[in-house]
């Protein structure tokens, strides 16, 4: 015969105190983010404050943030990333793809999450990517809808002949962007002209040169840009060359309109992904990268305005 075990007081105290002591001890504990940006400029400063406001709404101040910023420097890059692993952060945050990159390569064992990251597949080189990473790395996509953004471009210039696709051949997204985008301009009977640079000196050059042969630039999202975006705009405005650009951010710069998202709310999604794998202990080799759920046409009145460019009702303006 099996007697069942009855709890005596004193048993049953100890044992909850025991369990109370795990619980506070489980509440108590804190996480150290390590934050690394690439470059300073308004699209990835916004993604970084989301993602913060998001993990402080969630941890509270169980939760404390190293942020390095590269200033678009690669190698300052790899020594920010090396610098919070040696500091045994809980997780990391790259914010645009070269942060991505040299993370990837530097650790494979602290959870990485990507924002600013136009294509996984290309900046990580992942042949027939399928929206999972897997491994230590998700993340968010910036990528608006490319054949959104040659839509407007028909919508503004009908009567466009050649299209300049300008951008930094160094970076992996540029490339992807660039290509999809041809062959949607390309669909639509537009002629297509590529002009690259590899480093900010060889972009003056490069713009001039597009901006004397085309009739309408486009520039994706793109961190060489996004930094030289006053030298684009003073090559492109006395021509009177229109620039469609990849982000919000670039185009109040430089550009007449884009297909806008919303990167504080990429960042504060990025941010929600987060606190699932530090507070919940979600496996980030199984999250799929997240997107964006809404665009909206977007166009600066300012250059629209002084260009004489007429712009469709359903288009908001810049602020």
């Amino acid at each position: 015969m099996i007697r069942k075990r009855k709890w005596t007081l004193p048993t049953a105290v100890i044992a909850a105190c025991i369990l109370s002591s795990a619980a506070c001890h489980a509440e108590e504990k804190t996480y150290t983010v390590g934050i690394c940006q690439f470059a300073g400029h308004g699209s990835l400063d916004s993604a970084t404050r989301g993602f913060q406001d998001a993990l402080t709404e969630k941890l509270g101040d169980r939760v404390s943030f190293t942020v390095k910023n590269a200033q678009g420097d690669f190698s300052a890059c790899t020594i920010a990333v090396n610098t919070l692993i040696s500091e045994n952060v809980d997780l990391i945050l790259a914010n645009s793809t070269t942060a991505l990159q040299t993370a990837v390569t530097a650790t494979d064992t602290i959870p990485i999450l990507g924002t600013s990251i136009t294509e996984y597949g290309a900046a990580l080189q992942i042949e027939d990517f399928d929206g999972l990473v897997g491994q230590n790395v998700s993340g968010t996509s910036d990528l608006a809808p490319l054949d959104g953004l040659a839509d407007v471009i028909k919508e503004l210039f009908p009567d466009a002949g050649k299209i300049g696709l300008l951008y930094c051949s160094a970076e992996p997204n540029s490339q992807y962007q660039i290509r999809v985008m041809q062959e949607n301009l390309e669909a639509l009977g537009y002629e297509c002209g590529i002009y690259t640079f590899s480093d900010s000196n060889e972009l003056s050059p490069v713009t001039t040169i597009a901006a004397s042969e085309c009739d309408v630039l486009y520039v994706p999202t793109d961190n060489a840009v996004a930094s030289n975006t006053e030298l684009i705009s003073n090559i492109c405005e006395p021509e009177k060359i229109p620039v469609i650009t990849g982000d919000e951010s670039t185009c109040l710069r430089c550009g007449v309109a884009t297909l806008s998202i919303d990167y504080y709310d990429l960042g504060y999604t990025t941010g929600n992904m987060a606190a699932r794998i530090l507070a919940e202990g979600e496996d980030i080799s199984t999250m799929p990268i997240e997107y964006a759920s809404e665009y909206t046409k977007k166009f600066n009145k300012e250059r629209c305005d002084s260009l004489g460019i007429e712009v469709p009702e359903d288009y908001l303006p810049l602020e």
